[in-house]
C-alpha cells in the first residue's frame, strides 16, 4: 500500500470538507467513477453497509414486513398518474429513451423512488381486507440526477431501502408510520451512535405526493442538518391514483391507507462526519466491518514463533465473539497503527515477546487511544467490554457535541448572527405561514428540518413575522 494511505489528512475542524473527502478515499470505502455523481462502493465501505442492512433488516423483520425486489424501470404513464409526486421529482428523473438501435415508443423512467411501481402491483395483489396489511420492503439502488454531489451524503445513484406498505384504516397507516420512524430512531442512536430528533416536516417541505412526513434529523460538525432517514403517512393519494381498493368486511370497495419510508447510503457519510478525528474513521462497533485489529509486535528472530502462536490463539480466543482480524503485514507496527486508525477499527490488540512472557495483551481503544494491558485468560470478556464502552462513549460524545450547537433564538437578527458565526440547531418559533419559512430560506439558507415530536406547546412570536405561534420548530442548514 502505497504512502498515501497514511498521509497526514487536514484537520478535520480547519477543512472539514477536504477531511471528509480524503477520509473516504483513504480508507478505501469508495471511490470516484467515471460520470459526475456515481460512485463505487469499495469493500470496506460495503462491509459498513452490509452491517447496518442486517442490523436493520432485522427490525423490519421482527415487526412482520418482508422483503422482495421490484423493476428499475417504469413507463412515464405510470410515473405520472400521481401529479404531486411526479412535480416533485421532474427535475431528478432519468430516462431511457432507445433500447440498441431502436427508439422506444415510450420513454422509461429509472426509479427515483418506487411508490409509483409498488401502488401498480398492490392494485393487481390487495382484493380483500383478507390481504391487508401488506407489508414489504425492498433493498435497491434509486437514481436522481443530483447537480452538486459528496460521496456517501448525495450521489446520483444510491442504495437504500424503501418499505411500502397497504393498510386497511388510517389509524393502522398511520400507526405503522410511527412504529418505523422509532424503529429509525432506535437503529440511528443504538447502532450508528448518532444522536437524532425526530420530528413532522412542514407542508413545503414533505415529501411530494405524502399527506405527513415524518423524519429523523442529526446534526454534523459543521452544524448542517443531515435528514437520516423519513417515514410518509400517504393517506389514500396513491391508492386513488393507481386503482388500490379492497372489498371491506361491509362488503364494499374502499382504497387502502399506505405508507412509505426509507433510509439510505448517506447514513454512512453521517456515521462519517460524526464520529471521525484528524486521524481518520471511528467506526461504532456495532456496524465496524473490522471490530478489533490483532497488531503483532515483532522481537529477536528467536521471538518469532513464540509471537506468532501467541498472536492465533489470541485470534482463537476471539472468532464467532467478534469481527477480528490479524495485520501479519511486514509494515512497522507505527505504520500499521495509523492505517487502522485511519480504518476507524474500535480496537487495536498489541502482542509483543514481552506480552507473551506477561502471559497479556495489550488493548488500545480508538476513540480515546487509551491503552490496558489485560490478561489472556481475560481477553474475550475484557475485549467485549470495552467494544460496548466505545459504543456507548461515541454517543454520548456526538451528544453533547449537538446540545452544545442546538440554541433558541428569539429574534431574526440573534438568527442570522448564529448562522453565520456558529451554525447548528436552532429552535424558533414559527407562525406556521410558508410564506415566512420560504423568506427564512431566501435570505438565509436554513430550512424548517422538523416540527419535533412529543415536545410541549409554548407560546411565543415567529421569529420572521412576529405573529403568534404556538411551538418552536428547528432550524438549520442541511446537507
Amino acid at each position: 500500500m502505497d504512502k498515501a494511505f497514511v498521509a497526514e489528512v487536514p484537520k478535520k475542524n480547519e477543512d472539514l470538507s477536504r477531511w471528509y473527502t480524503d477520509v473516504v478515499l483513504k480508507a478505501e470505502l469508495a471511490d470516484y467513477w467515471l460520470i459526475h455523481g456515481f460512485q463505487v462502493i469499495r469493500p470496506y465501505g460495503f462491509g459498513i453497509w452490509e452491517n447496518m442492512q442486517a442490523l436493520l433488516d432485522a427490525r423490519f423483520k421482527a415487526t412482520g414486513h418482508k422483503n422482495a425486489y421490484f423493476p428499475l424501470l417504469m413507463p412515464e404513464s405510470l410515473l405520472t398518474k400521481e401529479a404531486e409526486h411526479v412535480a416533485g421529482f421532474a427535475p431528478e428523473v432519468a430516462w431511457v429513451t432507445e433500447a440498441g438501435q431502436e427508439a422506444l415508443s415510450e420513454r422509461l423512467a429509472i426509479r427515483p423512488t418506487s411508490e409509483a411501481i409498488f401502488g401498480t402491483m398492490y392494485s393487481k395483489w390487495i382484493q380483500s381486507w383478507r390481504d391487508l396489511p401488506m407489508l414489504i420492503n425492498q433493498w435497491c439502488n434509486v437514481l436522481r440526477w443530483e447537480k452538486s454531489t459528496r460521496l456517501f451524503l448525495r450521489t446520483t445513484e444510491f442504495l437504500w431501502q424503501e418499505g411500502h406498505t397497504a393498510h386497511r384504516t388510517e389509524e393502522e397507516a398511520l400507526a405503522e408510520t410511527m412504529q418505523m420512524l422509532e424503529i429509525y430512531r432506535d437503529f440511528v442512536e443504538n447502532d450508528l451512535a448518532v444522536p437524532v430528533i425526530a420530528g413532522r416536516k412542514s407542508e413545503s417541505e414533505k415529501f411530494a405526493g405524502a399527506v405527513a412526513t415524518y423524519t429523523i434529523e442529526s446534526l454534523m460538525p459543521d452544524g448542517q442538518a443531515l435528514q437520516t432517514a423519513t417515514s410518509h403517512f400517504l393517506g389514500q393519494n396513491f391508492a386513488q391514483a393507481f386503482d388500490i381498493t379492497f372489498q371491506d368486511l361491509d362488503g364494499v370497495r374502499k382504497p387502502v391507507w399506505t405508507t412509505s419510508w426509507g433510509l439510505s447510503t448517506r447514513s454512512v457519510g453521517a456515521v462519517i462526519l460524526t464520529h471521525g478525528d484528524d486521524a481518520g474513521l471511528i467506526l461504532p462497533p456495532k456496524i465496524a466491518p473490522i471490530q478489533a485489529i490483532i497488531i503483532p509486535i515483532p522481537g529477536k528472530a528467536k521471538d518469532e514463533e513464540l509471537v506468532r502462536n501467541a498472536v492465533e490463539s489470541v485470534r482463537q480466543s476471539l472468532v464467532g465473539q467478534v469481527r477480528v482480524e490479524v495485520d501479519w503485514s511486514e509494515k512497522t507496527p507505527g505504520w500499521k497503527y495509523n492505517e487502522w486508525e485511519l480504518r476507524g477499527v474500535p480496537l487495536r490488540i498489541e502482542v509483543g515477546p514481552r506480552d507473551v512472557k506477561n502471559n497479556q495483551a495489550v488493548l488500545v481503544r480508538r476513540d480515546t487511544r487509551e491503552k490496558q494491558p489485560v490478561p489472556l485468560s481475560e481477553l474475550p470478556s475484557r475485549v467485549e467490554t470495552l467494544l460496548a464502552s466505545v459504543q456507548s462513549s461515541l454517543y454520548q460524545r456526538a451528544l453533547a457535541s449537538r446540545e452544545e450547537r442546538t440554541r433558541q433564538v428569539a429574534t431574526f437578527g440573534e438568527f442570522q448572527n448564529l448562522l453565520k458565526q456558529s451554525p447548528g440547531f436552532l429552535r424558533a418559533h414559527w407562525c406556521g405561514d410558508d410564506a415566512c419559512e420560504k423568506a427564512v430560506k431566501t435570505e438565509t439558507g436554513a430550512t424548517i428540518r422538523c416540527i419535533p415530536l412529543n415536545e410541549p406547546e409554548e407560546s411565543g412570536a415567529c421569529i420572521y413575522c412576529g405573529r403568534p405561534s404556538e411551538r418552536r420548530v428547528l432550524f438549520a442548514r442541511a446537507y
